[in-house]
């Protein structure tokens, strides 16, 4: 079955299609973002158990109009013409006066392309979990729990969680009516074990873009929770310095995020804080080393139709073959550096800005077998779980946070586990490092990426099994 479009939205088309004939008046561009989102987060642990709204539940829409000065926006969840309309007005005057005031230097060339299009996208489901009973969905999370705490004994507190939200947008302008709704889920497990004053957690995590995954998912997920509390529990601390290391599927993608990913959003070119812009066209990694990023490069929990600001999602080879070959922009960025959107242009809500935002980035897989990678390390490490990350698109230095590394001495695992482990360097350093890529290929849309310490939205990252050289902490 398909997605039903919403409602919602439907409703307040003609309206809509009012305000922009009346903004269009005055104005060389006019558009209008509708979104209506919601969804549940069903959770059970030891002490109990909820259903809340999705965290991205939200409904509105966002007026952004072009004029002397550049862009005003005004963000509205009451469609009422004449209020939008004075409130246009009333935002356009006072960014004119700002202008004035301030000289602003960054101006744009003229208004974005507004080129015939009409298409819309309604997701392939399995089923409407608005239909299904919430006793279900926390029955199978019971079940689940008690069938881990029942098979891990050393297991004192388990979370399980369940998240499905369905995405519907509207995009309006002169030229252009897009449509589209899709699903994403969210698998998470959170484990921790004890042994005396020992205590060590450890999550997991499965994404999809279906509203509900079998109960076997779930189980695999409380296992691997399970499993990695309990490991931590013998982890030792790593000695610092260089090793080889292999990175798994979730970790490569989370290097791909945040060693090269922020550094190309082109917005950071304009404001001139990422040194990627010294490299277009350069040399970055190694020969075999091809990232993407898209909306459509992968199907997963950042794949749409079209963005925020009615650019049609693309695929952007990022890294060709060890250069550096395109950025990411939103349709802003694009008018100012004279490049062409990318599809790009993401919003926490309808009451944020727009700015460039990653979707679904990740490394190409190779034809290096997993098995013949761990054997090639004399010393070294093989790093599971993707924890925080952090970069510096500036000076492109970079630090990502595994759940744990497991040793490998003379190509076999020694049995030895140590964290915290904290990969970090100068990023060239470890994108010309990467040698060998398996063929597995998997991404993982449960995380959120943040714009600087604000602006959250949720991106999905992975990449195959990648083996590397890099400095460990």
């Amino acid at each position: 079955m398909k997605c039903q479009a919403s409602a919602f939205l439907e409703s307040q088309k003609k309206t809509l299609r009012e305000i922009i004939d009346a903004c269009a008046e005055e104005y060389s561009y006019v558009s209008i973002l509708g979104t209506d989102v919601y969804g549940q987060d069903i959770f059970l642990d030891g002490s109990g158990m909820g259903i809340h709204p999705a965290v991205e539940e939200e409904r509105g829409f966002v007026l952004r109009v072009y004029h002397e000065s550049g862009f005003s926006e005004y963000s509205f969840n009451h469609v009422d013409k004449e209020e939008v309309l004075r409130e246009i007005h009333k935002a356009v005057k006072q960014d004119r006066s700002s202008f004035l005031a301030r000289h602003a230097s960054m101006a744009y060339p003229g208004a974005p392309e507004d080129r015939p299009l009409r298409q819309s996208y309604f997701a392939e489901i399995s089923r409407d979990p608005l239909k299904d009973e919430p006793s279900q969905q926390l029955n199978l999370l019971k079940q689940t729990h008690d069938a881990a705490l029942q098979e891990y004994p050393g297991i004192i507190f388990l979370q399980l969680e369940l998240q499905w939200t369905q995405v519907n947008k509207l995009f309006l302008s002169k030229q252009r009516e897009l449509e589209q709704s899709y699903f994403y889920t969210v698998i998470m497990a959170y484990a921790t074990a004890r042994e005396g004053e020992n205590v060590q957690s450890y999550y997991a995590t499965k994404t999809g873009v279906d509203p509900w995954p079998d109960g076997s998912a779930l189980l695999t997920k409380a296992r691997e929770a399970c499993e990695g509390a309990l490991q931590l529990l013998k982890a030792e601390t790593l000695e610092p310095g260089v090793y080889d290391i292999i990175v798994e599927p979730e970790f490569s993608g989370l290097i791909a995020h945040e060693a090269f990913g922020h550094g190309t959003e082109m917005d950071m070119f304009v404001k001139d804080r990422a040194k990627g812009r010294e490299y277009l066209g350069k040399t970055v990694a190694a020969p075999a080393v091809r990232m993407h990023d898209g909306a459509t490069a992968y199907r997963e929990n950042s794949s749409y139709l079209f963005d925020d600001e009615g650019n049609l999602g693309g695929d952007s080879l990022i890294i060709d073959q060890g250069i550096f070959a395109r950025g990411m922009a939103d349709e802003l960025t694009a008018l100012q550096l004279g490049v062409t959107p990318t599809g790009n242009g993401k919003r926490e809500s309808y009451k944020r800005k727009a700015y460039t935002r990653m979707t679904n980035t990740f490394f190409e897989a190779g034809e290096d077998d997993l098995d013949e990678m761990i054997a090639s390390i004399k010393h070294g490490y093989l790093l599971h779980g993707c924890g925080s990350g952090m970069e510096d698109p500036k000076n492109w230095g970079i630090q990502c946070q595994a759940q744990l590394g497991r040793e490998i001495v003379d190509g076999k695992f020694s049995g030895k586990i140590v964290a915290p482990v904290t990969l970090t360097g100068y990023v060239p350093d470890l994108l010309q490092s990467m040698s060998r890529f398996s063929r597995d290929l998997e991404l993982n849309g449960a995380g959120y990426c943040g714009k600087g310490w604000k602006e959250y939205v949720r991106v999905s990252l992975g990449g195959p099994y990648i083996k590397a050289r890099g400095k460990l902490s």
